[in-house]
């Protein structure tokens, strides 16, 4: 107890006179931190060159996965293209350390950081290392800067339990996880320091983290079967907070019915024509992010995750809205599902996406979350082994200029496989 006295001193002396982040419902006070700074607008360019950096978590290829398939899928206006750079069991040193060899070299416009997991060594809070990552993440982002790229620092996620593989750990699972929240402080303060944008992983999940157990039960770990390496629903998370911290407003497009007179519109890249009584032709640019159906309660569950994420409402918003029902209910059917609705809520317009979630545009989008997977796994053995091997160490650019070749292809893969989605849309009155 005294040293959890020490830890909550430490926290809230840093804390000082800064406005301290709501409490999410059933997390304890002792979760002191700082308030998490709000995007401003999109910060996402087009033709952006995004590099997706961090460790293991990162080298999961989960929420990385996530995020480029949403963009190639959601967003093909931009033409953002990604590289995931996960390294297992690495610092913000290490990744210092290896910088500008792995990464640099592509010139990245823009990137994004998953630091801290391993950088506060599993033990309770202590001020000479958390000096130590601000040094090492402060170095990480200056070299980005220098580069020409723009930042996103994200924090790290929180920890189910003290994880049995680290010898030196030492602590409770509640030290740790309030270890970490400084870390997450430490990165706030640098992201305003050199004035970049922020990705908050470590709230989101310490909220539905204490908001799943209490609803599902200990049973559920949202960080992951060895407390450590999230499953789907805590990558649901991590992808969540960098788009939002991306600035991705989410909004796919609307398509406008009257009913009375049959005519429709669409925008935001959604084209809709009428094609007989009651049926529409939709023509979608933009993809709604689509997942295999899954157990919500199964933390190893992507719907889960978008569940938790609220993830469909946030960034996968494509509307409908139906005008001049002459009777209570309408029955939409978009592809071969159907479900009905009130009137009402027609004209002030639902969520497609949500309430199809696996809809009929989630073939396009599983060509697309296949080409990503493959990309992002040749992706670490490019980085991983052929940039670290002995062949490199006798002719890097070698090394460099034949695996370009082969990352080529798999970036053709992925432009090959998208295309915009023609689906059905029928709506009927029901009497």
């Amino acid at each position: 107890m005294p040293r959890l006295l020490s830890i909550l001193f430490l926290m809230v002396a840093a804390l000082g006179a800064r406005e301290r982040q709501p409490l999410p419902l059933g997390v304890p006070d002792s979760y002191v931190g700082h308030l998490a700074p709000e995007p401003k607008g999109l910060l996402l360019q087009k033709g952006d060159r995004y590099a997706i950096c961090g460790d293991s978590i990162t080298e999961q290829k989960m929420y990385s996965r996530i995020i480029e398939a949403y963009l190639a899928a959601a967003r093909p206006d931009l033409a953002v293209e990604c590289r995931q750079y996960g390294w297992s069991g690495e610092t913000a040193a290490g990744f210092a350390g290896r910088q500008k060899n792995d990464v640099l070299r592509f010139q990245p416009t823009i990137a994004s950081t998953c630091y801290g997991m391993n950088d506060f060594r599993y033990v309770p809070f202590e001020a000479a290392i958390g000096e130590d990552y601000r040094r090492n993440q402060t170095k990480v982002v200056q070299a980005f800067k220098a580069a020409g790229a723009r930042v996103v620092l994200g924090s790290s996620g929180t920890i189910h339990s003290v994880p049995p593989w680290v010898k030196s750990a030492k602590g409770t699972w509640e030290t740790l996880n309030l270890s970490l929240l400084q870390f997450r402080n430490i990165d706030i303060e640098v992201a305003e320091a050199e004035q970049v944008a922020f990705a908050d992983v470590y709230w989101p999940m310490l909220a539905q983290g204490y908001a799943s157990r209490a609803k599902y039960g200990e049973g559920f770990k949202l960080e992951g079967n060895d407390g450590v390496h999230p499953g789907w629903a805590g990558h649901v998370l991590m992808a969540a907070a960098y788009l939002k911290a991306l600035g991705l407003d989410g909004d796919l497009g609307t398509v406008s019915v009257g009913l009375a007179q049959g005519a429709a519109t669409g925008t935001n890249g959604q084209a809709i024509s009428r094609q007989t009584d009651g049926a529409y032709r939709l023509r979608s640019e933009r993809l709604p992010f689509t997942f295999d159906a899954g157990d919500i309660t199964k933390d190893s569950s992507i719907a889960a995750g978008v569940a938790l994420s609220d993830f469909q409402a946030r960034f996968s918003r494509l509307t409908l809205k139906a005008t001049g029902a002459k009777s209570a209910q309408v029955k939409v059917t978009w592809g071969e599902q159907s479900k009905v609705f009130a009137s009402a809520d027609l004209a002030r317009g639902i969520n497609l996406a949500a309430e199809f979630p696996q809809g009929p545009t989630k073939p396009a989008f599983d060509r697309i979350w296949k080409a990503v997977g493959d990309k992002q796994a040749y992706e670490t053995k490019q980085i991983k082994s052929l940039f670290h091997g002995k062949d490199a160490k006798a002719d890097m650019e070698a090394v460099v200029k034949a695996s370009e070749a082969e990352h080529a292809k798999h970036v053709a893969a992925l432009a090959a496989a998208y295309a915009p989605a023609e689906t059905t849309l029928k709506l009927e009155e029901v009497k």
